[in-house]
């Protein structure tokens, strides 16, 4: 197992420019990779929530799109992987759509630069993440990550557990590793799933790509409404969580990272 990295690490590959997508997307399209690195140890205490996305139905045939070079975009696929429960190709289905609607030169380099999610429109990045909630009784979308996101106070470390994309080890220290892609991911829809752990999200080189797809004008309602619940939690119980803080320790109050992405 690869020896913990240091917080200084994760900021210095934050800057990274260039994020590529898991590159397992059949034989003849993307070539494999893993999907995090392997070791990251940190100390918490942090209790995380997540709310409920609400119900939207949705209804498709066909369903495509129009990227900015006038090739046609088909969703169908996606479609056919989730309402068949077949989420592992579904996650694949949805890396390769968004490097086709990142444009060409997505396309030429087989993944998607942070700075590219712009080009995708609303329209596609709702429409994929429309089939993910409907196919999930809204359990797995880019939708339902935004909130929890947003819940964890933006915090990488404190989503990635919360969405199950890293173990807690059997340590007498807090410690957790990133799972091992494909075989340590969940691929099914049940109680123990977390929530929001699909469509996975490569963070090999940073989180930029990840940030950039939740913080996209798609999702921005997801935003608001967590910021007005947030501000509404913390007037009710502000009491609750300053008498908590005063009774634990100052090192088991802070959740301190250290690993890199």
């Amino acid at each position: 197992m690869a020896s913990t990295n240091s917080l200084h690490s994760i900021h210095r590959r934050h800057r990274h420019h260039h994020h590529s997508l898991p590159t397992r997307h059949h034989s003849s399209s993307i070539p494999s990779s893993p999907l995090f690195p392997k070791t990251v140890t940190f100390n918490s205490s942090a209790s995380l929530s997540s709310s409920a996305t609400t119900p939207t139905p949705f209804s498709v045939s066909p369903i495509t799109s129009s990227t900015s070079t006038s090739q046609t975009v088909s969703f169908d696929q996606l479609h056919v992987h989730l309402a068949a429960g077949d989420f592992r190709q579904a996650d694949e289905e949805t890396r390769r759509l968004l490097i086709v609607l990142a444009g060409e030169a997505a396309q030429k380099r087989r993944y998607v630069f942070f700075s590219e999610v712009q080009f995708i429109s609303e329209t596609d990045l709702k429409t994929i993440d429309a089939l993910w909630r409907q196919y999930s009784d809204n359990k797995f979308g880019y939708s339902v990550q935004k909130k929890i996101f947003e819940k964890a106070d933006r915090d990488f470390s404190k989503f990635f557990v919360k969405v199950g994309w890293m173990k807690k080890l059997d340590t007498e220290v807090e410690q957790y590793n990133y799972r091992s892609f494909p075989t340590e991911f969940i691929w099914e829809l049940n109680d123990e799933t977390p929530e929001g752990h699909l469509p996975l999200t490569n963070a090999l080189r940073g989180t930029q790509l990840l940030g950039n797809i939740l913080s996209h004008p798609a999702f921005s309602a997801e935003e608001e409404d967590e910021a007005e619940d947030r501000a509404s939690d913390n007037g009710s119980a502000s009491g609750v969580k300053d008498k908590e803080a005063a009774s634990k320790p100052f090192t088991k109050r802070i959740f301190k990272p250290d690993y890199s992405f």
